[in-house]
């Protein structure tokens, strides 16, 4: 089998998406989706564009024929057209052509967004399964809104947690952005927890960045059985990139029960490595890699290929982390299919490998691994 087949078998594979976001339901002009390709908050400076990147050579490349224009047609021509079609055409063509069989969406607010399509929406335009993921933030953030005492949070935020859990496939933590991976690892007491919300503002309250009540909602959510994504490396510019090295975890992660949560390490670049190595040492913990793969666009495969050094070939997952733009989802699923065949084909082609075993792992991380994990 040469590569063009090993491609054509992978792309013929289910493929979930165990951690994706849903797209905007609004137009988009072109100054704000320059934006949305990139993870800067900032315009381009002047006679530069975030276009020309990566990411914007590989929709051009990928997502221009879907839309009816030549492959690699400039990016003017290509946002005249997506603007022409308008974003519901277009979210629709890119999320079926994506061909991702069942899509865990993290439901948590980005930025304040209120024009992203529902999880019905999304379903609909995509025609494929979606699944929920719970933010633990976000349940947080909604209690301390309401104005709950400082006493009753912990046993309230316990019960929103185990009601999400009877329909969620698995919880999420920004504890990355929100403070880092260098927290105390040892589970917060509820004494500890109440004075940490009792000494909060309004302000604090509506964005959670105590590291005692933060720890309390990780601890929480390891608990419940379900899958717990934990944002990893790579992000915008509110966080600290040296403090979202997935390493800084191993305190914690040694304290986790091996019979709780599995712990899934969510994009993890430039941390990959890392992240491959803790999949590897602790039972309980998996990673993707993640938009990681989307903005690296004809540079992914080697990403793709530093995945699959350390880690057993049932810890990796798929996923795109795409939000907003529905080329995203596309880039995600296409350059994980390209990537991965391209990688495997190398360890066939040097005698390593059989094609049978080339193929099981690209089984395994396409969708039986998230199968498994979330239980699907």
């Amino acid at each position: 089998m040469n590569h063009h087949d090993l491609l054509q078998a992978v792309d013929r594979l289910p493929l979930i998406d165990h951690h994706v976001h849903s797209v905007l339901e609004r137009e988009i002009d072109p100054a704000e989706f320059a934006l949305l390709l990139t993870e800067s908050a900032e315009a381009a400076p002047n006679g530069t564009s975030h276009l020309d990147s990566q990411a914007g050579f590989a929709l051009r490349r990928h997502c221009a024929p879907l839309l009816g224009l030549p492959r690699h047609i400039g990016a003017q021509a290509y946002l005249e057209e997506r603007s022409r079609l308008g974003q519901h055409e277009v979210a629709r063509r890119l999320l079926r052509a994506s061909e991702v069989s069942v899509s865990l969406i993290d439901t948590g607010t980005v930025g304040g967004e209120t024009d992203l399509a529902s999880n019905t929406a999304f379903a609909a335009l995509a025609g494929h399964e979606v699944g929920e993921i719970v933010r633990l933030e976000s349940v947080a953030e909604g209690l301390l809104g309401s104005g709950i005492a400082a006493e009753s949070f912990p046993a309230a935020f316990r019960r929103a947690v185990a009601e999400a859990s009877l329909e969620a496939a698995g919880f999420k933590s920004i504890v990355a952005y929100r403070y880092g991976f260098d927290f105390e690892p040892a589970p917060p007491s509820d004494s500890e927890t109440i004075a940490a919300v009792r000494g909060m503002s309004a302000a604090a309250r509506r964005r959670l960045e105590d590291p005692t009540v933060l720890r309390f909602l990780l601890w929480t959510g390891a608990r419940s059985g379900l899958p717990l994504q934990l944002h990893a490396g790579y992000g915008d510019a509110d966080l600290d990139l040296l403090r979202c090295n997935p390493a800084l975890l191993m305190p914690w992660l040694r304290l986790i029960p091996r019979s709780g949560s599995p712990i899934m390490l969510l994009h993890c670049y430039p941390y990959h490595r890392e992240a491959g190595y803790l999949a590897q040492v602790f039972p309980h913990v998996y990673f993707d890699l993640g938009l990681g793969i989307n903005y690296s666009g004809a540079a992914s495969t080697a990403i793709i290929r530093e995945g699959l050094e350390l880690a057993p070939f049932g810890k990796l997952l798929y996923s795109s982390d795409a939000w907003g733009l529905p080329e995203l989802h596309l880039l995600g699923a296409r350059l994980w299919r390209a990537g991965l065949s391209a990688a495997l084909q190398e360890f066939v082609d040097r005698g390593e490998w059989s094609t049978g075993e080339a193929l099981r792992v690209a089984e395994l991380t396409c969708s039986e691994n998230a199968r498994r994990v979330y239980g699907l």
